[in-house]
């Protein structure tokens, strides 16, 4: 089996861009749970209605309704020879129900992207214009900040030893570097 990733970060820490990134060079599928929330709510499914209310609050989506979509997700073939996971797990509950469902090697490798907070507003507002995302307004990004400082940075101590750290600051190029070398050197 390939590499099993979660791509761990603030919201605005690049996982996405990275993550994708990553996963064309490792030619493993990126499983992105807010891809897969918003296409969703684009195609009006009963889980996107469920989800497009918290979503727009900057709440997260109730683990029961995520995990089952990731566990569907992981569950098809093209992931059977590793995966890149973003945005999911996001809290304690969903890690221990990620293992529960896919046993406990689910995540071999916790990738975490560290960037300065007033870095990473600037980053959201900016997308905000460039995309006219209505969920990034400055109110809902620091809403999302706190609820990302509260839910999901645990996720570290968590993965403890698996936990690897890479400077998120820079060029999408320079960083995409600095996780490349940072996997090479770990087993």
């Amino acid at each position: 089996m390939g590499r099993r990733i979660l791509f761990l970060g603030p919201p605005g820490a690049g996982k996405g861009t990275q993550a994708s990134m990553l996963a064309r060079a490792l030619g493993v599928p990126h499983i992105s749970t807010g891809d897969m929330l918003r296409a969703a709510v684009a195609a009006g499914t009963d889980l996107g209605r469920r989800a497009e209310a918290i979503m727009a609050r900057g709440d997260l989506v109730p683990d029961d309704l995520v995990v089952a979509l990731v566990e569907e997700r992981l569950a098809e073939p093209d992931a059977a020879c590793g995966y890149l996971l973003d945005g999911f797990p996001r809290t304690i509950d969903q890690a221990e129900a990620l293992d529960e469902a896919v046993g406990e090697g689910a995540i071999e490798i916790a990738l975490l992207l560290e960037v300065p907070e007033d870095e990473l507003v600037a980053r959201l507002l900016n997308r905000a214009r460039e995309q006219g995302r209505a969920d990034d307004t400055e109110e809902t990004i620091r809403r999302r900040l706190q609820v990302y400082r509260e839910e999901t940075e645990p996720l570290v101590d968590h993965y403890g030893d698996r936990v690897v750290r890479v400077d998120g600051v820079g060029t999408i190029e320079d960083v995409f570097a600095r996780i490349v070398l940072t996997l090479a050197r770990t087993p």
